[in-house]
């Protein structure tokens, strides 16, 4: 659960977090019982407890379905991560790799922790894939096959232009847009949405995750990865490794600007995906990670802990997007905060300062545009909170003594 501290600064984070807390401890004890199924779903809420949650609200088949989607390109980007792995081994591994789900005894060893474990035991997953419907088997295999070749692709191709960027985050993360739109279509609960909008839905999770990870990856051992592009960062620094250093703090700050106005390009057709989905289950699935995106670009913004740390959304945020979010009037509004929040971190000094305004004053007039302003919920604070803190702590402790109480006395499902 989140901090002490935290929940002290936002006390009404309290009770969306132990929702999530027990949410998460329902969902673990809905692990199904055939061995390679509760292999599925319990590594899935290894590697993407969050996600976990979100995938967990959908119906039987459709769940099944994107559950397996996840773990076969989770594995296959977990051989693309691994550095350690020759150029000459990884390549072939990543273009046969639609081929190999369908082989119950393939695996192959790479990754570390929860990732090896998957990629060890990969055999559940295909074991899995295997008893799913033949529209989500084929939708599986075309993605998985575009995915590999892509990757392989950029093995050997550093991410120079923009369009190799946009090309490069196509092939990691519009391809899953436009196979989970593939999945929701065979589920019959949606109609199949164009693939510009399916694809934009992946770059604009793509490139937050760019965005936000410089340090992890620039410091990724033995080998360093590289996503950012060197149209963009080139006019800043002589080497994308020279941002994280104290002397280049300016330039890394507006290079870091110049990377999060690219992203906000895409937000107009998430926004149209988005308002076009007509299944409840499928709407929370989609918007809450492009709600998270959003938050989380506004949080990286002119913030040069991007290149010292990690940045992310509070635990007690995430949460309260979880289980607030239920319409598109939640999903206008939140990008409507956040993009007021992000506009009040401009710089007029900035040398992109322009188009970052431009695109989020886009962004803020088609929220504003959809008359659905007024119903939505707030996920910023606007004001200091009005609570004496002894009374939170005490409430914490009394309501982290209940949830105890109750998770240690419910039967097993």
């Amino acid at each position: 659960m989140g901090s002490l501290g935290a929940i002290l600064k936002h006390p009404d984070d309290l009770y969306p977090l132990l929702k999530l807390k027990m949410a998460a401890r329902h969902a673990e004890k809905q692990i199904p019982p055939e061995p390679h199924w509760g292999f599925c779903y319990s590594m899935l809420h290894k590697v993407s407890r969050s996600f976990a949650l979100v995938i967990q609200q959908l119906g039987t088949e459709l769940r099944d379905a994107v559950c397996i989607f996840y773990l076969v390109l989770r594995a296959l980007d977990t051989v693309e991560d691994d550095t350690s792995i020759p150029t000459d081994v990884k390549v072939p591994i990543l273009i046969a790799f639609h081929r190999h789900i369908y082989d119950q005894d393939w695996h192959f060893s790479c990754g570390a922790k929860d990732y090896k474990v998957l990629m060890d035991q990969f055999h559940h997953v295909s074991t899995a894939f295997l008893e799913l419907g033949k529209s989500y088997q084929e939708a599986i295999e075309d993605i998985t096959k575009r995915m590999g070749a892509g990757m392989a692709k950029f093995i050997c191709k550093e991410v120079e232009t923009i369009d190799d960027y946009d090309e490069y985050c196509h092939y990691v993360a519009g391809l899953v847009g436009l196979g989970l739109s593939k999945l929701f279509h065979a589920s019959e609960l949606e109609d199949l949405a164009p693939d510009v909008l399916s694809n934009s839905m992946g770059l604009f999770l793509q490139k937050t995750n760019i965005i936000r990870d410089y340090l992890e990856d620039i410091n990724e051992i033995p080998k360093s990865r590289m996503f950012w592009p060197r149209q963009i960062w080139s006019k800043y620094v002589d080497k994308l490794e020279d941002l994280k250093y104290e002397e280049n703090s300016l330039k890394a700050v507006r290079c870091l600007n110049d990377m999060v106005t690219n992203a906000l390009m895409h937000v107009d057709d998430c926004l149209k995906y988005m308002s076009a989905l007509r299944d409840p289950a499928i709407f929370r699935f989609c918007v809450i990670p492009q709600i998270m995106a959003i938050g989380t670009l506004a949080l990286c913004y002119n913030n040069i802990e991007v290149f010292r740390g990690v940045v992310k959304m509070r635990r007690g945020l995430t949460a309260k997007v979880i289980y607030q979010t239920k319409s598109m009037a939640d999903v206008y509004g939140a990008f409507f905060d956040f993009s007021c929040m992000l506009k009040s971190k401009v710089d007029m000094s900035d040398p992109n300062a322009e188009k970052t305004l431009s695109r989020l004053e886009g962004i803020q007039k088609a929220c504003q545009e959809s008359g659905l302003l007024n119903k939505r919920k707030s996920y910023i604070n606007r004001s200091k909170p009005r609570y004496n803190s002894a009374l939170i702590v005490l409430l914490f402790v009394i309501l982290s003594i209940v949830f105890s109480y109750l998770s240690a006395n419910r039967p097993s499902i």
